[in-house]
């Protein structure tokens, strides 16, 4: 497997550098709903009546925390299998997956 967490990878190629836009867009919803659940679940925590909503949310911005390092890891995984142009290669280096 390719070297994950190569940060040259994210400017390889032009296929490179819109997978990494799409995968920071997708990261980026994640972050602004975990945050907005766990604010509007933080103002139900103030009324009684909302306290159990309050909860569900508290859960649902903690499982979309969970997935943010998942978006991260499959850009990574992405990165790694999408082919490397020879002239981004090191001098005298096979292509990835095949060494």
């Amino acid at each position: 497997m390719s070297k994950l967490f190569d940060h040259s990878l994210r400017t390889a190629s032009q296929a490179h550098v819109e997978t990494v836009r799409k995968y920071e867009l997708y990261r980026t919803v994640v972050e602004f709903l975990a945050a907005l659940t766990f604010l509007v679940g933080s103002v139900f925590f103030f009324y009684d009546s909302l306290m159990y909503a309050g909860t569900w949310l508290f859960v649902i911005g903690s499982v979309l925390f969970a997935v943010r390092p998942t978006v991260r890891l499959m850009l990574e995984l992405r990165l790694a299998n999408l082919p490397v142009p020879s002239e981004f290669r090191p001098y005298g280096a096979a292509p990835f997956g095949k060494d």
